[in-house]
């Protein structure tokens, strides 16, 4: 047995990934590491006892090179003798119609895809590699995550969407210590050939970034063995949260009133603070609210002061008063309320106004000045955020300056995904009458610009120029 495989099976084994009996459908998308996945696993099937199908999903997202990577992978198929689960999807109508990334709505296509095909299979098994690990565990330090989100991805996924007597069936990771250099070179010693996507190349996505740019440069310059150090890390993380899961879930209704929605907390301060937070998650969580680190220091501050801290979906929470101050309550969102609701019935903060390029915008609504200006290709001005340039073609279509609406989402610059806007002005502590009448520059049905946000991540300008858009308080003067 070749020694890579002797590895992944040692890996399978270590997890409990792939038990005899069992029918693996591989997701083979026509690249390097899925390729290597499904000849490894051909290799191990006698050893582990497997029965190896190979699933497919055409994306439609690049045409013919599309259609041939589907050729390829039926190719394989007809060589090695193996059933085949495939299907072709559309994406981008995916993306535009449910308002998503091409790059969320195809990872939610590819799992809706998996939980389909696992109707027939026992386990889907992706070739997420060792350096997918890294860059996964590098981008979550990158945007802030605790333990939780350093533990990166997980040998083995439960799928929620599964009817209950399917609840054991999984998607698998087979190759998660096992490096890209690795499988290509057991590629190519076996004869094997691949596919190439070009879309890995392109470095408007920032995985793309972290691949090639910015791991190479960790790698040269500051440790050779930056992936697997990284992977490391994630191994780490994982088993220190799986330990703290189970201590949760022991300690939790020590502390935690669920039908009460509060938390005792004379009983919650004798706990060290990485448990007083993990409680707080966990006890929001119980709601539906998902909180991220300030919202928890917020909370722990509260339980001192008193004061009332807003949460995700217009929850409140705050320490009682009186018989009832050793608890922290949490409150739900409250119908009647103007300034917690996106949906209320508050006429008097609807405004909206045509936008001229270039030109000057009194918006009293929001005690702002907009003004725009056209700049020439060698950028901004000195000093201005090239987040807040416009590209210039959308200055040839109507512009108007309002007030956001409910429901609509907006794709911030250096984010991964867009967000309804109600979650973005929270998450900027925008609330109030502040956050109802707070201004945004449409073209058409699309939001282009939020105030304090910019410019949306597709709207952006290039080197050629564009569209400056500043704000500024209103003074006397303009008043």
């Amino acid at each position: 047995m070749d020694s890579l495989a002797q590895r992944v099976l040692a890996y399978v084994r270590k997890h409990g990934l792939l038990h005899p009996g069992d029918r693996v459908g591989v997701a083979v998308s026509g690249g390097a590491d899925s390729v290597a996945l499904f000849r490894l696993l051909l290799d191990l099937r006698n050893e582990i006892g497997i029965v190896p199908w190979l699933v497919h999903l055409n994306h439609q997202l690049r045409g013919a090179e599309s259609d041939g990577d589907e050729q390829f992978v039926r190719d394989l198929v007809a060589t090695h003798g193996v059933g085949i689960v495939c299907e072709s999807r559309d994406v981008a109508a995916y993306a535009t119609n449910h308002k998503l990334s091409l790059e969320t709505a195809a990872r939610k296509s590819r799992y809706e895809f998996f939980a389909h095909a696992l109707k027939s299979l026992d386990r889907i098994a992706t070739a997420h590699s060792l350096d997918d690990q890294a860059e996964t565990v590098l981008l979550k330090l990158a945007r802030g995550a605790g333990s939780r989100g350093l533990a990166g991805i997980y040998p083995e996924l439960k799928v929620q969407s599964l009817k209950q007597e399917e609840k054991n069936k999984s998607i698998v990771r087979p190759l998660l210590s096992t490096s890209r250099k690795d499988l290509e070179a057991y590629l190519r010693e076996i004869g094997q050939t691949w596919r190439e996507d070009s879309s890995n190349r392109d470095l408007r996505h920032t995985r793309n970034r972290i691949r090639h740019g910015i791991l190479p440069r960790l790698q040269t310059h500051v440790n050779p063995s930056v992936r697997n150090a990284l992977a490391e890390s994630a191994e780490i993380a994982r088993a220190e949260e799986e330990y703290f899961a189970g201590e949760i879930t022991r300690i939790l209704p020590q502390v935690w009133n669920y039908a009460g929605r509060s938390l005792n907390l004379p009983l919650l301060s004798n706990f060290p603070l990485a448990l007083q937070r993990r409680l707080l998650r966990d006890a929001a969580a119980s709601l539906g609210i998902n909180l991220e680190f300030h919202h928890v220091e917020e909370l722990l501050a509260s339980a001192q002061s008193g004061s009332r801290v807003s949460l995700p979906g217009n929850w409140t929470a705050a320490r009682g008063a009186g018989l009832d101050k050793d608890h922290l309550r949490f409150e739900p969102p409250r119908a009647n309320s103007a300034s917690c609701d996106e949906d209320a019935d508050d006429k008097d903060a609807d405004y909206e106004y045509e936008l001229s390029v270039p030109g000057t915008l009194l918006l009293r609504e929001a005690g702002l000045q907009l003004q725009v200006t056209l700049v020439a290709g060698n950028g901004p001005p000195r000093g201005y955020n090239p987040d807040h340039l416009l590209d210039a073609k959308f200055a040839r279509r109507p512009l108007v300056v309002r007030n956001w609406r409910s429901g609509e989402r907006f794709w911030p610059a250096h984010t991964s995904t867009p967000k309804k806007i109600k979650e973005l002005l929270q998450d900027h502590h925008v609330t109030g009458a502040a956050k109802k009448r707070c201004p945004v520059i449409a073209s058409g049905e699309d939001v282009i610009w939020i105030y304090r946000l910019g410019v949306g991540k597709s709207y952006q300008a290039g080197n050629e120029g564009g569209v400056l858009i500043r704000d500024f308080p209103i003074s006397e003067e303009s008043s």
